[in-house]
Parts: C-alpha cells; sequence; structure tokens
C-alpha cells in the first residue's frame, strides 16, 4: 500500500521531498540532505538506518578504487555513531554490485611504474571486506539484481543478507584468468558440502530463490516489497538483531506451487558432492567423464555441461583456485584475506599471463570464445606454477602488503549465518546423533521450526537434505528418519 502511494503522489510531482520520497521505490532509502547524483556512492540517513548507496549504474555499480576510499570513514563514522542503530547495503538500477573495476586494474598491473595501483586496490578492497564482517552495527545487505565477485565481497559477512528474484549470484574469476577473492576462501569452503568448489570453479551463477536455499542469502523477499522493507527497518527504535530478523522475515516471498525447484537438487546436488569433492582438478574432471555417461539423464546433462564450461575456464585459474578454497577452510577471514592479498599480487605481477588473456577477451572484446589461456591445458600447469601464488619464497610475491583492519572494529564479529536456513550439517547432527532409536520426521521439522522461530524455509531444506542423505522409511505422517552411512 505504501509503495502504491508513494507511486501516485510521484506522478503528481508535488513537491521535491515527495520526489525524495519515491527513490526509495528505485531501493534508495530518503535523505535529508542533497547529495549530487555524479558521487559514485551515496551515504543517506533515514530513522534507525544508515545506508550506502552504490551508484554507478551505468557500470552496474562496479567498484573502483575511490568508491572504496569514500566509503571506508563513512563507515568508521557509523560504527562510531549512536544515532546509528542499522548499516544497509543497496545499490541504483539492475546491480546491487557487479565486482570490482577489473578492466582498469588491469591496466595498471602492466606497468612498473602503476602496478602498486593494482595491488593498492586488492588491499583497499579486501580490508573494506573485513571491515563489514566486523562492523558493531547489525549490518543488512539489499542484492536485488547482479551480485558478483566484489559486489559479493561487500554482501557476504552481513548477518542479513536479503535476495530476491531478481537476485544473480556468482563469483566469476575463472572466467576471466584469476582466482575467487575477497573472502572466497574463506565462505565458499563452509557452505554446504561441495557446493563452493563447484562456484568457484565454474564461475557458474545462482538466480533468485536458490541464493537463499543454499545459504548465500539469509532471507528472500519479492523485489517490489524492497521499499517497504527499507522504510519498516528505520522506523525501528533500538532495534535488536531479532527484530530485525522478524521484520525482514515478515517481507518474506513464498515459494508458488508451480514454481521450479532448484537446480542443484536431488541426484544432481550429489553428483555435484561426489565429483567435487577432491583435492585435484584432474580428479574432478574424471568423476565428471564418468557422470556424464550416467544412465541418469539429469545428472549426465549436468555433469556434461559443467566439463564443457571447466574446459573454456582457465586451467591455471582452476587450479589456483581449488588450492585456495582447500587452504582457507583452516584459515580465519582475515588470514584467508592475506592468502588471496597474495594471490591477487601474484597476478598484478605477471605470475601467470592468463590474467591479461581473460580480461581483455571476455570484458574488453566481450568475445564468448575460449581465451588463449597459457598454458591450456591442466596437465600442464605444473605445482611450480601454482606454488608461485602460495609460497612464502614465490619472486611473485615480494611486494604483496598486510592488511590492516582499523582499531574501531570490534572482536565480536556477528555470525554471517545465524539467521541462514540451517545448514546440511546441523540437520544430519540431529539425525546420526539419537543413535539406534530413528528420529521422526515430523520430530525433526518440529526440531528446527522451534530452533529458527518458524522461519520461512525451513521446512523444504530439512525435506531435501533428508531425502538426499538420508533413509526414510513408513507411511506418510508417520515417516522414521535412518542415517544413510
Amino acid at each position: 500500500m505504501l509503495a502504491t502511494a508513494l507511486t501516485r503522489m510521484s506522478r503528481n510531482g508535488v513537491s521535491a521531498a515527495l520526489a525524495r520520497t519515491s527513490a526509495v521505490v528505485a531501493h534508495m532509502s530518503t535523505s535529508t540532505q542533497a547529495t549530487p547524483l555524479e558521487q559514485p556512492v551515496l551515504f543517506e540517513s533515514n530513522g534507525a538506518t544508515r545506508t550506502y548507496v552504490l551508484n554507478r549504474a551505468s557500470k552496474l555499480n562496479a567498484l573502483n578504487g575511490d568508491m572504496l576510499k569514500s566509503m571506508r570513514p563513512q563507515l568508521e563514522q557509523w560504527s562510531k555513531s549512536d544515532l546509528c542503530k542499522i548499516v544497509v547495503g543497496t545499490g541504483i538500477g539492475r546491480a546491487f554490485c557487479a565486482g570490482g573495476d577489473i578492466a582498469t586494474v588491469l591496466q595498471h598491473s602492466l606497468h612498473d611504474a602503476t602496478r602498486s595501483k593494482a595491488i593498492e586496490f586488492f588491499k583497499d578492497e579486501f580490508e573494506m571486506n573485513y571491515i563489514l564482517s566486523a562492523l558493531p552495527k547489525p549490518y543488512v545487505t539489499i542484492l536485488d539484481g547482479i551480485t558478483m565477485g566484489g559486489g559479493v565481497g561487500l554482501a557476504i559477512s552481513a548477518p542479513f543478507r536479503v535476495a530476491t528474484e531478481k537476485t544473480k549470484f556468482a563469483m566469476p574469476e575463472t572466467k576471466i584468468g584469476y582466482c575467487p577473492d575477497v573472502g572466497a576462501s574463506f565462505f565458499l569452503s563452509r557452505i554446504d558440502g561441495e557446493i563452493g568448489t563447484y562456484l568457484a570453479l565454474t564461475s557458474e551463477t545462482l538466480v533468485g530463490r536458490e541464493v537463499f536455499e543454499l545459504g548465500f542469502a539469509t532471507h528472500f523477499v519479492s523485489s517490489r516489497t524492497v521499499p517497504n522493507l527499507l522504510t519498516h527497518l528505520s522506523d525501528l527504535e533500538d532495534p535488536t538483531s531479532a527484530m530485525i530478523d522478524r521484520t525482514i522475515e515478515g517481507h518474506h516471498t513464498k515459494r508458488l506451487q508451480d514454481e521450479p525447484v532448484g537446480r542443484l537438487t536431488g541426484r544432481t546436488r550429489q553428483a555435484l558432492d561426489t565429483a567435487f569433492r577432491h583435492d585435484t582438478v584432474e580428479e574432478i574432471m574424471e568423476d565428471l567423464t564418468k557422470l556424464a555417461s550416467t544412465s541418469d539423464d539429469s545428472v549426465a546433462k549436468w555433469a556434461s555441461e559443467t566439463l564443457e564450461t571447466l574446459h573454456i575456464r582457465s586451467p591455471t585459474s582452476l587450479k589456483v583456485a581449488l588450492e585456495a578454497v582447500r587452504r582457507g577452510k583452516e584459515m580465519t577471514l582475515l588470514q584467508a584475506l592475506q592468502m588471496e592479498m597474495g594471490i591477487a599480487t601474484a597476478y598484478c605481477s605477471g605470475a601467470s599471463p592468463d590474467f591479461t588473456a581473460g580480461v581483455t577477451a571476455v570484458l574488453v572484446d566481450k568475445t564468448k570464445a575460449r581465451p588463449a589461456w597459457s598454458p591450456d591445458q591442466l596437465h600442464k600447469v605444473s605445482d611450480t606454477i601454482v606454488k608461485r601464488f602460495f609460497e612464502e619464497d614465490s619472486d611473485y610475491l615480494r611486494d604483496v602488503p598486510t592488511l590492516t583492519p582499523p582499531d574501531f572494529l570490534t572482536n565480536d564479529k556477528q555470525n554471517p549465518m545465524k539467521f541462514a536456513l540451517p545448514s546440511e550439517d546441523a540437520i544430519l547432527q540431529i539425525v546420526s546423533k539419537v543413535g539406534k532409536d530413528p528420529i521422526s520426521l515430523s520430530d525433526l521439522l518440529a526440531h528446527f521450526d522451534n530452533i529458527h522461530s518458524g522461519k520461512q524455509g525451513v521446512a523444504e531444506k530439512v525435506v531435501e537434505v533428508v531425502k538426499r542423505r538420508c533413509d526414510v522409511i513408513g507411511n506418510e505422517g508417520s515417516e522414521v528418519v535412518n542415517w544413510k552411512e
């Protein structure tokens, strides 16, 4: 109703104040101060919320150095302000943020005189990622559109990550001869099963509700309800995290009866976890080749398409990405970001020509053909090449800077998965710890419904995991769940 009323009033063009308010419908919160629209990041105050609005719509809100440098002092100010109760991140146009301005970074990296600028960009970006993970204020990100690469870095550590049907989520770095960064080695290694490994290597895109169902978003709402949600958040008085969660949850959009299920479920998901569990890309390719010949048509089709995708990606990037994700599982976020700082420095310092080849082909020439990777085959990417990106004595890591988080950050980081759907491990722990006495499906569902306070999507997640990982025995309404070894 509010959005309808605002739209009607804005048509009349009654006043500048109403015009500013109607901007909320375009997913901006209102501001008490006029801000030049040409600024790449807008900073707005509205009740309890303080919002940064990425404002490079023509560039899909791609991050550049100026944007990062303007955001950091503003976030520090908000972190220390008693008037700021919630920090919100959003973007203008079709994207929250499509990534970093990598074409400019590449140009800087090609010349000795400007290479330090390329490395400085990554340092500023990764420090921003860490800052956002440790804000002393509740942090909400609205992923209403393209959210990729650097955009994922801005969003992924927020305890409240709101996806819509317009969300397009990806870490597309292996497409351009680079490696997933912005903390990807940390968060991709902790997502259910091998979903993170799959996304890191393939650069595939998740769309809409599956971003929520796979744990990358904590909530799912309709794009048209975002303005109303932002208004309700700004109206909260002394909001707690639980209040913010309930407010966002109150805008949840349920799955329609004819809405297709997520692509990475059931037997396809089983195949994915089997193939991508390996620690070498060669073994992953071998398993995919076998699965491409299986009698299950849907699995065979998925495996064949995934093989084709991996063959297009940079062989060096595939091996570096897999190594980073495996190492990142044992690291803190700051340690993972520091490792990725080394990887970025190595790429900027010429450890692989694929960064230049990939960015030129994909972002500059916009060709769909396979870039001229070197080496062009997996077996030609030796361990020596991979070590260039990780070993302390690597000549390509001599200029790697140390990330230095600011003093204003809290030591008590917010759990980015606290308000997400239950993890697969959490579900399986309840099933397996019961021992010889199997738990009924109804009791299992009630357990997680209670823990998550009736959160939408929990029952569907539990049932999907149970069907895929457990034996379900009995008639409908009296099923019991047995752990499947």
